[in-house]
Parts: C-alpha cells; structure tokens; sequence
C-alpha cells in the first residue's frame, strides 16, 4: 500500500510544535506527506523541516514572509521535480510543487497544491477565479499526459453534503455557484476523481477537514470539507481506504489520508536506471 497524507497545516512551525511530524511517524508512517500554508521561507524551513524521519521534502517557498507555501515530503527519489505553474502572479504566492516519477512507458507525479482563498474580499475572490481560469488548462494538459494525485487545500466545498452549513454560504467564498461548477467540469469533463468522496460517497460530519476559528465551529463540527485528494481514473482505482483525523488537531484543517494499492518503490527503482513497469 502507498500510503499518501495531505494536510494544510497553517504554519509548518506551529504545526510542528503541536506534535504533527510525530503524529505521522509514530502513527502513520506515511509514503508521501502533502502540506500546505507553510507561513514560512527557506531559511526557515530547510534547517528544521527539510527532512522528516526518512522523507525528504521539497518547497515551493511564498515572497511574501508568513505567507503560503506548500511542500510534499517523499520516501521515494522523484526523476524530476517541479516548482509553479509558470504563472508569475500564483508562482510568487507559493502554490504548486510537483514530483514526479518517470520511466518508459509510464508517467506518474504527486502534486501539493494550495488554492487561493477569496473569503477576504473582492479582490481575493477575483485572484481566485484567475488561479482556477489558469489551473483549469493546466490540469488538463497533465491529465493527458501522466497519472496524478492532485493533494491539497482547494478552499472549495463541492456539494451541500460538503459542509454543515450550506444554506448560509450559498453567497459565500469557497461555496459560491461559479467555484463548485468549475468541481463540476473538473470531476466531469477530465474524468478527475475526488478519491475521499469515491469511497465515502454519503460521508457528512466526518469528512470534514476544515472549521472556522469563530464561534466554537470546531467544538460543534460546524465545518466544511475543502482538502482533497483528487486523481486520475486509474489511480483512483487504486484508491483502497481515505480517513479524515480530525484528531488531534495541528491547524484549523484536518489531515486527509488515502491508502492506494501501488508499490512506488518501482518507481523508485526506476529513478536508478531498472525500468520495470508501474502496475497503474
């Protein structure tokens, strides 16, 4: 089983103090750990956090300090790693890291990406709809091209089944009518598979990864499901168990993690010259 972890952990080092590193390694034991917000840069993170237990990670750092970012840490020795999406306005905020795992006749990444949150004003929401107008092609042309596992915060919640509160944020960032129909062509026209939903497809209150810090959201689980591991068909039918932990609690948002049924150290070997074929 490859086990793969995605978690927005508003602040790498805040997380960090409230035990999330040794929650994966004395529990989960993971293969490949997606993190998003780090609210840090390099000088910050490579001495503490660029390694966890046997995971190397890789950044994709914000300009802007206290700010963003996102990271996946991996067992495995990727053929080639990619940072951005070649887009100078998103590139600067720290929003996509890929690696990716390569060899004749198979093409396989894992991405960290963290969508843009428009619940701050206008401005926002407009920056939110450029990042998914760009994101959108972007996807499409890798999903021609390779497998993937899309890991992230995607700051939307698709259905009403999707959050506690749906009625009262029908006009509200992250549940508004344009942000759920582009899940809907996502999920629709490139065949992209929200794996957690997949396998629990009637799922409510535990599957929610994210709550408000106001109003004792948390303590009454009035939250929203908005971190995703979304994949392509063949990996996603590889997709064997998904869990939210919503405890303990190292952020405002939840870690999501998926069991697949893929032995990636092939993909492992690959990177070192063998060249037997992935089972995807």
């Amino acid at each position: 089983m490859l086990t793969v972890v995605s978690s927005n952990l508003n602040g790498v080092r805040s997380a960090a103090s409230k035990g999330f590193f040794d929650w994966l390694h004395q529990e989960v034991c993971p293969d490949f750990v997606a993190v998003q917000e780090l609210k840090a840069q390099a000088a910050q993170v490579e001495p503490a956090f660029a390694r966890s237990g046997d995971l190397q990670g890789y950044f994709h750092y914000a300009e802007k300090k206290g700010y963003s970012g996102v990271g996946l840490y991996t067992r495995f020795t990727p053929s080639a790693v990619i940072y951005g999406l070649g887009n100078d306005e998103f590139d600067a905020e720290g929003r996509w890291v890929e690696t990716r795992f390569d060899q004749p006749g198979r093409k396989l990444s894992l991405i960290s990406c963290y969508f843009p949150s428009g619940s701050s004003g206008a401005e926002r929401q407009a920056a939110k709809y450029r990042f998914l107008a760009h994101i959108y092609p972007h996807l499409s042309r890798l999903r021609e091209e390779r497998e993937f596992i899309l890991l992230g915060d995607v700051n939307i919640a698709h259905r009403e089944i999707d959050l506690k509160n749906w009625r009262g944020n029908l006009n509200n960032s992250g549940f508004l009518p344009d942000e759920r129909a582009w899940l809907d062509r996502l999920f629709g026209e490139l065949a992209l598979v929200d794996v957690y939903r997949h396998l629990h497809p009637q799922a409510e209150g535990e599957a929610y990864t994210w709550w408000s810090q106001r109003g004792q959201a948390r303590a009454k689980n009035v939250g929203w499901r908005i971190d995703y591991q979304i994949a392509t068909p063949a990996l996603a039918a590889l997709a064997r168990s998904a869990k939210v932990y919503q405890e303990p609690r190292f952020s405002d948002h939840a870690p999501l993690l998926v069991h697949y049924a893929l032995d990636l150290a092939l993909a492992d070997a690959a990177a070192q010259g063998y060249t037997a074929p992935l089972d995807v």
